[in-house]
C-alpha cells in the first residue's frame, strides 16, 4: 500500500540527524488535520500533536518533500497528491470517536476508530496493543464485528452486552460492517489515546 510507505518514510530516521520525536501516527494525525481543517498553521498544529516547534517544522517539510501538503500564507493545505493520500486513508479508516471508560477500555481516554474489511487479519489483537504503547498510550482493545455482534477475538460473546450505551454508540458512529474491525486506543491523556488508536490502525493495515 503506497500510503503506508510513504507514512512510514516520512517518520523514519535520516542519517545523520538523530531520531525525529514524531512517529507514523503523528503523520497520519497531520494529513487528517490538514485533511479536513485546511488551512491549518504551523503553530496550531504543534499545539494539537503537543510537538516542539523544531519538531513540527521537520515534519511539515518533510511532508512538502513528499508532495503532500503546501504552504499559504493561511497555513498548510493538502495538494492534489496529499487529498489522493486523505481520501485513501479516509476510505479505510474511520473518523475518532470518543467512548467512555467501560471493562474492555484501558484508560481515562478511549478514542475508537473502525479499519474497514481487516477482521480477517486480526490475531488476538497483540500486535495492535503493542503499536498502541509504543506510541504512547495504555494499549489498545481490538473488536471484530461479525454477525452482528461485537466481539473479541478468540471469544464469541458479544463485548458489550453489559454496557448497552456504548454499543450503540459504536454500531451507530461508526457503522461497522461485516468483517471491519474496531480499535480502541487508551490512555491517560487525549492525545494519547488518540495517538495509539492511530498506530494500532496503521499496525492494522500494513496487514491488509
Amino acid at each position: 500500500m503506497k500510503t503506508l510507505e510513504i507514512i512510514d518514510r516520512i517518520a523514519k530516521k535520516i542519517e545523520p540527524a538523530p531520531f525525529p520525536s514524531f512517529t507514523p501516527a503523528h503523520v497520519f494525525m497531520v494529513i487528517e488535520l490538514v485533511g479536513s481543517s485546511a488551512p491549518i498553521g504551523r503553530m496550531k498544529l504543534s499545539n494539537i500533536l503537543e510537538l516542539g516547534e523544531g519538531a513540527t517544522r521537520t515534519l511539515i517539510k518533510r511532508l512538502q518533500k513528499e508532495r503532500i501538503i503546501k504552504s499559504t500564507k493561511s497555513g498548510c493545505v493538502l495538494t492534489n497528491f496529499g487529498k489522493e493520500i486523505f481520501l485513501d486513508l479516509s476510505s479505510r479508516v474511520s473518523e475518532e470517536l470518543e467512548i467512555p471508560p467501560s471493562p474492555y477500555t484501558l484508560g481515562k481516554f478511549n478514542i475508537a476508530i473502525l479499519v474497514k474489511n481487516s477482521a480477517k487479519m486480526i490475531g488476538y489483537g497483540i500486535e495492535q496493543r503493542d503499536a498502541a504503547i509504543k506510541a504512547g498510550a495504555l494499549g489498545a482493545t481490538t473488536i471484530i464485528y461479525t454477525k452482528g455482534k461485537l466481539v473479541i477475538p478468540g471469544s464469541p460473546e458479544d463485548a458489550f452486552k453489559d454496557s448497552p450505551e456504548i454499543r450503540k454508540m459504536l454500531i451507530k458512529k461508526l457503522k461497522p460492517k461485516e468483517g471491519d474491525s474496531i480499535i480502541i486506543g487508551s490512555a491517560d491523556d487525549e492525545k494519547s489515546a488518540k495517538l495509539g488508536a492511530k498506530a494500532a490502525a496503521l499496525e492494522t493495515l500494513r496487514k491488509i
